[in-house]
């Protein structure tokens, strides 16, 4: 037996008001703390004109490699077949360690503005989740940091 759950997560500060308001607040405060601890953003004057993402102008490439299932596949029958440890891993907050070539923008998180700083906004040193170029930043900086191991990519599946 199978059931669909549908959870309507609130993707706003409205959060707070919700049912699960004091794990949104815990989860929201933690984000908040991981982006400080990782030097992602800097509070600066507003600039004059308008900050908002345009293609072209704002950011140029979006695109980000996804490993093909053929890959995968592939990658499993080797291990079984002689008999391998496989591992994985996964990198928390990977998208706050991308590096922006551009500079961009952003209003203070809402129930988070710095005490008498309302009209400051902050200028993004590394990449966010939201942003057009996050996941393509990310795999920049994941592919520099495997290859100065010495590990190859394959040219057909650029994710192994």
């Amino acid at each position: 037996m199978c059931a669909s759950v549908d959870i309507d997560e609130p993707a706003t500060y409205e959060a707070v008001t919700s049912p699960n308001a004091n794990g949104w607040i815990t989860a929201m405060k933690e984000e908040m703390s991981s982006m400080a601890k990782n030097n992602v953003w800097e509070l600066v004057d507003l600039p004059a004109g308008r900050y908002t993402q345009r293609e072209g102008i704002d950011y140029e490439e979006t695109f980000s490699p996804v490993v093909r299932f053929a890959s995968v596949r592939l990658i499993l029958a080797i291990v079984a077949h002689l008999d391998l440890e496989l591992f994985q891993m996964d990198v928390k907050k990977a998208f706050l360690n991308g590096e922006l070539d551009e500079e961009i923008y952003m209003d203070q998180p809402e129930g988070f503005q710095e005490m008498g700083q309302k009209r400051k906004v902050y200028r993004l040193k590394r990449s966010i989740y939201g942003l057009k170029q996050s996941s393509r930043q990310w795999y920049y900086r994941f592919h520099r940091a495997i290859t100065s191991m010495g590990f190859t990519m394959v040219e057909e599946d650029h994710c192994v």
